[in-house]
């Protein structure tokens, strides 16, 4: 680890021992990333404020504990790290539960490690993590989520560079990988998403991910044009 450089502490909560060791075994590869701790669902809670992760990997479904529960639990710290939901392919009717509940992303546990540590450096940067198996979901299952035609009426409120920033957003990049792409400054880059929230009447990215999804301004995935 490069001393000085920023460390992402990571809290991994799973029921299986496999899963928890798994990810910590990739993630700590990863310089810039420390699993702080890899705990159960019944220990998450007191050690999230033990140890203030930044990012927390949350199994959604736990014999212990509800992983919605514990989302609730960590929403109240005084200073709350993002979370990101672990689950499998199936479980539908949790995925918008958890988003509504202020979960920042969710992904499946079959996750290309490759991928893993880039995705929880997005996380810790504000970004908006959904797996492409999950994504169709949580458009198709949004509460009210209507046609797309009031989507693209609510869109107009934007201008060109605004609905730019909402579509790599909506591809789960984080405001400095944006400034990056756009050329634009980090600080231009929290402007304009704090107007786009604010012009859409949303509570936070992954809503407007949500909107701009079902406005179309994303490229579908591979999996979803294949059907």
């Amino acid at each position: 680890m490069a001393s000085g450089a920023p460390v992402i502490r990571v809290l991994v909560v799973d029921d299986e021992a496999l899963i928890r060791k798994g990810f910590q075994y990739i993630l700590d590869a990863a310089k810039d990333i420390e699993v702080a701790a890899a705990v159960p669902g019944s220990q998450a809670l007191q050690v999230a404020q033990e140890i203030c992760p930044d990012v927390v990997l949350l199994d959604i479904r736990m014999p212990d504990v509800d992983g919605l529960t514990v989302l609730a639990g960590l929403r109240r710290l005084s200073h709350p790290p993002v979370v990101a939901m672990l689950a499998t392919i199936g479980m539908d009717e949790h995925v918008a539960t958890a988003l509504r509940s202020g979960a920042a992303g969710f992904l499946l546990k079959d996750t290309d490690p490759e991928q893993l540590p880039f995705l929880v450096r997005t996380l810790a940067n504000g970004g908006t993590v959904l797996s492409s198996k999950v994504t169709r979901t949580a458009v198709d299952i949004a509460p009210n989520a209507g046609p797309q035609e009031p989507a693209a009426r609510s869109l107009a409120r934007l201008s060109d560079r605004e609905r730019a920033v909402l579509t790599l957003i909506g591809e789960g990049l984080s405001n400095s990988d944006i400034a990056t792409r756009m050329r634009l400054s980090t600080s231009t880059v929290k402007n304009d998403v704090s107007t786009i929230l604010t012009e859409l009447k949303v509570d936070g990215r992954v809503q407007a991910s949500r909107l701009a999804q079902r406005a179309c301004l994303l490229k579908p995935s591979r999996d979803q044009e294949g059907g």
